[in-house]
């Protein structure tokens, strides 16, 4: 059970000082641990789950979440792009047309409407969220280990893409990168000039 402490699921990576170098490695680390344990993981998502927050979410097997918490993948006001596998992950999870407006489009949804895509696999709380993995527990341990490795192994991780690590490093090495950083952290829009 991954869950966070209210009001927020998670608001994100803390933006102060963070370079796309180790950062983004020890992230994407973690994300991947999830996938990797032999057990199911639910995310019980109460308020903001944006940008890091989604990342973690979408880790994660299973979904519960309140009808009003936020999910979105804000990049695109900062001026940085998130990794190859996070992209993947986001449309294998939340479906094609939901990464495609959170990544391309700077959009949030909230739980309901995750839940009507079958994204949310449940709504409810954190109590529903430890009803559902106690439910969890009774199941056949081998099974499920076996059932989640061949799941893992149907949408493998993508293969290193030249052309998505070189405009990834490009938009975080950008002046629009700092610029998003720093309108971020002073509460103000962003003023992109594409460079």
């Amino acid at each position: 059970m991954l869950t966070g402490a209210p009001p927020a699921f998670c608001a994100g990576a803390d933006l102060t000082g963070v370079e796309e170098g180790e950062f983004a490695r020890t992230l994407g680390r973690a994300l991947r641990g999830f996938t990797e344990l032999p057990i199911p993981t639910i995310a019980a998502v109460d308020g903001p789950a944006l940008g890091a927050g989604t990342q973690l979410v979408v880790a994660c097997d299973l979904r519960v979440a309140t009808p009003t918490s936020r999910f979105g993948v804000p990049a695109a006001r900062l001026g940085l792009v998130v990794d190859h596998w996070t992209v993947e992950r986001l449309a294998r999870e939340l479906g094609w047309p939901v990464a495609r407006a959170m990544l391309l489009g700077a959009e949030t949804y909230d739980g309901a409407a995750l839940h009507r895509t079958g994204s949310v696999h449940r709504l409810g709380t954190l109590d529903d969220a430890v009803t559902w993995a106690r439910e969890l527990a009774t199941l056949a341990p081998l099974t499920i280990a076996g059932h989640k490795v061949a799941l893992e192994r149907s949408a493998p991780e993508p293969a290193s893409d030249v052309d998505v690590e070189a405009a990834r490093a490009a938009a975080w090495a950008s002046a629009d990168a700092a610029e998003g950083r720093a309108a971020f952290l002073a509460k103000r829009p962003a003023r992109f000039q594409g460079r």
